[in-house]
Order: structure tokens, then sequence, then C-alpha cells
């Protein structure tokens, strides 16, 4: 990684730019992740008192709606980043290796409820899905993951419930949507075959990620 030590949310939308892919938690290749690329002083700390503190979680929302970015589980199922301009060709190759949801499927309810309502927040979605029984929640955010790394979900900001000061607590919700309707469709057309496209990932990872095995790279592509 050429990248170097991030100490602010602006240096993350920087990092991200740069390498244009980015995952938010481990990604099975040392040091690439946003949270080893942090300062100590942004990673996610507990105090004595219960209460906890991690800049880099709350970073995620600016570096979504400013960041000029993609935020989704698109490495493995894990969640991370990818900047607007290499989505068309992650978006390219990802839609080919996953086919368009069949019709009558859970995957296309899931769609034209998300075109029905423009973004909702995951519990709101599995409710308007009618995923409300026991273990459905798992079952549902299994479609969700699937949906995610085939590029036809993302998260388009986070939402966090307030307190009786209107203060925002708690790990947030992310608020889901389809990239059509977040970026526009031209952002997720690409004039490359998808086999070209994936060359050209295959290529772009290995030239910032030169110590990374090939199985590695192909694992997060």
């Amino acid at each position: 990684m050429i990248t170097p030590e991030i100490h602010s949310c602006p240096e993350l939308m920087q990092a991200i730019q740069q390498v244009g892919f980015l995952p938010l938690l481990d990604s099975g290749i040392r040091g690439y992740s946003a949270e080893e690329l942090v300062d100590d002083d942004c990673r996610y700390v507990v105090y004595a008192d219960g209460g906890w503190d991690w800049p880099l979680w709350k970073w995620k929302g600016p570096v979504v709606t400013e960041g000029h970015c993609v935020y989704g589980k698109f490495f493995a199922g894990k969640a991370g980043f990818v900047s607007r301009d290499w989505w068309p060709d992650l978006c390219n190759y990802r839609r080919h290796k996953y086919p368009a949801p069949q019709e009558g499927s859970i995957e296309e309810a899931i769609l034209l409820t998300l075109a029905e309502h423009g973004s909702l927040i995951t519990r709101e979605l599995r409710a308007a899905c009618g995923f409300t029984g026991p273990k459905m929640r798992s079952r549902f955010d299994g479609y969700i993951t699937r949906l995610q790394m085939a590029c036809r979900i993302v998260t388009e900001d986070f939402v966090y419930p307030v307190d009786k000061h209107n203060r925002e607590y708690g790990w947030g919700w992310s608020l889901l949507t389809t990239p059509e309707q977040l970026l526009g469709r031209d952002a997720c057309r690409c004039d490359r075959t998808p086999q070209e496209s994936f060359d050209r990932l295959l290529a772009h990872f290995k030239a910032f990620l030169p110590d990374a095995a090939e199985r590695q790279i192909l694992k997060l592509i």
C-alpha cells in the first residue's frame, strides 16, 4: 500500500480515490483496510464508564455522501469503499458474474421494493418484503449481501437513532438503495466487456498490492 497513515475523514476520502478500492475492516491482506491504515487515535476504544469512540466508524457517513465513492459489501461479503471512477468496471464484471435475479425471485422482490421506495433502512426493507417471522433476519441479510456483491444494492447513507437530547447514538443503520437511483444509470454502464473489466481490475489490484498473492486478490475481485 502506498497510502500514508490516515488521520482524518478527508484523508480517508483521498486514500479511497488513490487506490480505488478500500475494505473497511480486515480484508485478509495485511495492511489493506481502512481500519489498518488509520492512526491509532482513530481506532475503536472503550472507556472506563462503558462509553466508546471510533472515529473511523463515524466517518463512514460523510465519506459515502461526500467522498465520491460507493459503499457496500463488495469484498468477499465484507463492507468497503469503491471510487466512482472504478465503479463502472466493478459493476460490469460483477453483474456478469452474478446474473440479474430471476422473475418472481426474492432478490427481484427486494429490488422492486427498493425501486418503489427509493431507499430504506435494512429493517424497513425486510418488513416491506415480508421477512418478519422467526429467524428471518439472517436469511434476509444473506439476500442483501448477495445483491451487494452483485453491485445491485449500495448504501446511500447511515441513519442513527437519537436520544431525548436529540443526540445520535448507537451503531447506526445502513440506508439502502440501488446504484442506479444513487448514481444514475450512466454510472452503472461500461463500454468494456466483462472480461476486459476483470483484466483491468486484476492489473490494478496487482499494481497497488504487489506483495499480495493472486488468490487473495481474486477473492476480493
